[in-house]
């Protein structure tokens, strides 16, 4: 028994979801697989926002996937880690941004 939640082993096991509600994970699988499909944006620029947004929502899981993908489908370490500080700029963005709703709040409650 591992003595952590994380569990790298368990990637592979994704497609197991189904075993509760095939119903739902058919669908989502079904979605999921046309999102990355080639379109507007291409498969391989599609796996580098995944790796971008994995880190963002902090998922293991799809940190270990999306790694993997974007250096197979040919990304450098260096854009990867750009990708990625891009994603972290987002995300401390919006938690500053949201200091406004907080100096809004007090200058409310301070009059």
């Amino acid at each position: 028994m591992s003595n952590h939640y994380y569990n790298a082993a368990d990637l592979s096991k994704f497609g197991n979801i189904g075993d509760f509600k095939k119903d739902l994970s058919d669908k989502f699988f079904s979605w999921y697989g046309e999102v990355f499909n080639e379109g507007a944006l291409t498969a391989r620029e599609k796996s580098l926002i995944a790796l971008a947004v994995a880190h963002s929502v902090q998922c293991p899981y799809c940190i270990d996937a999306y790694s993997t993908d974007a250096y197979e489908k040919g990304y450098s370490e260096a854009q990867m880690m750009e990708a990625v500080h891009v994603a972290a700029a987002i995300r401390g963005g919006a938690s500053l941004v949201h200091g406004v709703q907080m100096m809004n709040k007090v200058k409310e409650i301070s009059m």
